[in-house]
């Protein structure tokens, strides 16, 4: 089944945000109790509100996203479409993101993926065997 066009000319939004980075808390992600890694939730909070980014850059703690397999799930959205990458793990990973979020805030646009998470980039909607 194909998926229609939809015009959307006529809706906007009022408030602009350059970028939206969701992160997966669900049924693995983050589940330091079934033996996953950490999502530092409170932490990652701390950050978008001392940087003030929530205007530019807004920050989503979501329920299941999906892609289990890949724990610890981001999907960021911007203008130019959406990114996903898996299996945050530590705090280092973390503070990248929130570097790539500042830079994104600053910048007044998109920036790409940071080198350090660049390697776990991968496609939603491409399962390994169609790789």
């Amino acid at each position: 089944m194909a998926i229609r066009h939809i015009d959307v000319a006529e809706v906007r939004t009022k408030r602009l945000a350059l970028s939206q980075f969701v992160f997966c808390q669900g049924c693995c992600c983050g589940r330091t109790d079934r033996g996953k890694p950490e999502l530092p939730v409170e932490w990652l909070k701390s950050q978008w509100k001392e940087k003030s980014l929530g205007k530019a850059v807004q920050l989503t703690i979501s329920g299941c996203l999906g892609p289990c397999d890949l724990t610890n799930v981001l999907c960021v959205m911007g203008p130019g479409g959406q990114r996903w990458i898996g299996n945050l793990s530590g705090m280092d990973d973390y503070r990248e993101v929130v570097a790539w979020a500042v830079e994104i805030a600053r910048a007044g646009e998109t920036a790409p993926v940071p080198e350090p998470l660049a390697s776990r980039v991968f496609d939603r909607f491409l399962a390994e065997r169609e790789a």
